[in-house]
């Protein structure tokens, strides 16, 4: 299905699974705002995706860089259509609780959890003006209270635990609004988190993403977690 004058913007869309969206959001025929925090990987990625891909300086941490960025995609784009919210950040891969390193967690929080909340009060708005959107939080299984059995990484999998509840807000909130709200595993990927070793490429950790990022106008999915287009539990 061709999404042709559709605009997508897709953060931390300079490398791994995110630069993988920007690529097959663009064969699929939309707009493709390329967002990181220096706008010289933004443009070099917009090499490798194509001329359907524009380059957006955003750093998710920052609300004035949000603001500004947002500001200049409208004037570019006219409008945003589909929030990709990739950017995320694991930083305690060696900590495991009652130990606390709250540096650790409140800069997880900040990109995983509140660089989300801060891309849609920005970009949600016009979407419910134009009765049409899509909102994928790029997640982990990690974040699943269902699958949770192990302590690693607890500052990822809390701040994941918590962007699945904003995943499951939002979708109540927007319900009827012709905006769809909802949440992707891509799994264990190899990019710069994933590292080296992981079974999956970008290619296949991208996939279901894009997928719930171009769901067809009448489709009522909203309120979810997906991992290879199938439902997780949460």
């Amino acid at each position: 299905m061709r999404h042709d004058d559709r605009t997508a913007l897709v953060t931390g869309g300079a490398r791994g699974i995110g630069l993988e969206m920007c690529r097959q959001l663009a064969d699929r025929g939309l707009r493709v705002l390329v967002a990181a925090r220096a706008r010289e990987a933004a443009e070099e990625a917009c090499r490798a995706v194509g001329p359907a891909a524009l380059p957006l300086a955003l750093d998710v941490t920052s609300a004035k860089s949000v603001g500004e960025a947002v500001l200049e995609a409208r004037e570019l784009t006219g409008r945003i259509d589909v929030l990709v919210n990739n950017a995320g950040v694991s930083l305690d891969r060696e900590l495991r609780p009652p130990c606390l390193d709250e540096d650790v967690l409140r800069a997880t929080l900040d990109t995983n959890l509140t660089g989300a909340w801060r891309m849609a009060q920005a970009v949600v708005p016009g979407m419910v003006e134009a009765g049409y959107g899509r909102v994928v939080n790029v997640t982990s299984s990690y974040g699943s209270l269902a699958l949770m059995d192990s302590g690693r990484h607890p500052s990822y999998r809390i701040s994941k635990t918590a962007l699945n509840v904003l995943t499951r807000m939002l979708a109540a909130e927007l319900a009827g609004t012709g905006v769809l709200v909802n949440a992707a595993d891509p799994g264990w990927t190899r990019s710069g988190m994933g590292g080296p070793a992981a079974p999956r490429g970008p290619e296949v950790g991208a996939d279901t993403p894009v997928w719930l990022a171009t769901l067809p106008e009448g489709d009522g999915t909203t309120g979810g977690l997906f991992a290879d287009r199938r439902p997780l539990p949460w």
